[in-house]
């Protein structure tokens, strides 16, 4: 039986180089990209997504629909990792540790939308809380988060990195409180209304920490921090790469580095409670590029290899 054929479309971008560094050397598949000449030949590329077992997209959302479009073959599977389909009802959210099943959701779907970097974090903290009534739906969330600059793809590396590299140590945008990922953060952490997220970037090339604050007053009755991280432990038991981090050693914790996790498919959540004031502060750490985007991508990638 001959191993499955994997074809990235997009793999000169950021997401794209690394999923396919870390999928460069398996034996258990067969990976291919088109040539520099043939990217941006329709004809040649619908040729390709064809032909494959399992497709990963990695382009501009206008670009995946028209890649997905361009599909015939029902055999083909995809993973695509732009924010094309993240909301879209007939797509599996390809989030593992979400909920109970969905791992298996994954391995068995035609069409899996890997999630957001930023949304990842964010509803990785606030489904399982939502889901257990401890923080009500109709909550005024605020999400606040800061990034490496790969996160913006190579415009931002070249920004950073490039001839004329910026010096700027932080910067703040989406001010028009227009981001295209509130939606996607509403309506698979289960939120009522959209929340207010101000992303930023910061003189890194990748690493990630979000941070949600939580007014106890707002909560159900009774709810501590506590009681929080009790419910997010529980969610996360067994889970391979999110894990929720002892309060006792949040409670060291004097800061909270982005780059930590760099490198890896992981997420640490932790909770920081402060009982005087009556305020919880919940964070996500994690690789941009890893659980945030080409980590995430490799992952459902190999649920899904269980069912090729």
């Amino acid at each position: 039986m001959s191993s499955p054929l994997v074809f990235i479309d997009g793999d000169q971008g950021t997401t794209g180089l690394q999923i396919h560094e870390r999928l460069r050397g398996r034996t258990d598949l067969s990976l291919f990209t088109l040539a520099a000449s043939e990217r941006k030949d329709p004809r040649r590329r619908a040729e390709a997504i064809n032909a494959c077992d399992i497709a990963i997209l990695c382009l501009p959302d206008a670009a995946a629909r028209e890649a997905v479009n361009a599909i015939v073959n029902p055999a083909v599977r995809v993973i695509d990792a732009s924010s094309a389909h993240r909301t879209h009802p007939d797509w599996t959210y390809g989030f593992p540790e979400m909920a109970p099943g969905q791992a298996a959701r994954i391995a068995n779907a035609r069409r899996v939308t890997n999630p957001g970097c930023y949304p990842t974090g964010a509803i990785g903290l606030l489904r399982p809380l939502v889901q257990a009534g401890l923080v009500p739906a109709s909550y005024p969330v605020s999400i606040h988060a800061v990034s490496g600059y790969s996160g913006r793809g190579r415009a931002g590396v070249e920004e950073y990195e490039g001839p004329d590299a910026v010096s700027a140590a932080f910067q703040v945008y989406g001010l028009e409180l227009a981001h295209k990922h509130p939606p996607e953060i509403q309506q698979h952490a289960g939120l009522a209304q959209r929340p207010i997220f101000v992303p930023a970037y910061g003189a890194f090339r990748q690493g990630i920490v979000l941070t949600v604050p939580l007014a106890l007053r707002l909560l159900a009755p009774d709810v501590d921090g506590a009681t929080l991280h009790a419910c997010l432990a529980r969610h996360y038991a067994g889970a391979a790469h999110v894990h929720v981090l002892p309060l006792h050693e949040s409670r060291a914790l004097k800061h909270l580095d982005p780059q930590v996790l760099n490198g890896t498919n992981d997420m640490h959540l932790s909770v920081f409670p402060n009982m005087e004031h009556g305020h919880v502060l919940l964070s996500a750490v994690f690789d941009n590029l890893g659980k945030g985007a080409s980590g995430a991508a490799v992952q459902n990638l190999n649920l899904m290899l269980t069912q090729q």
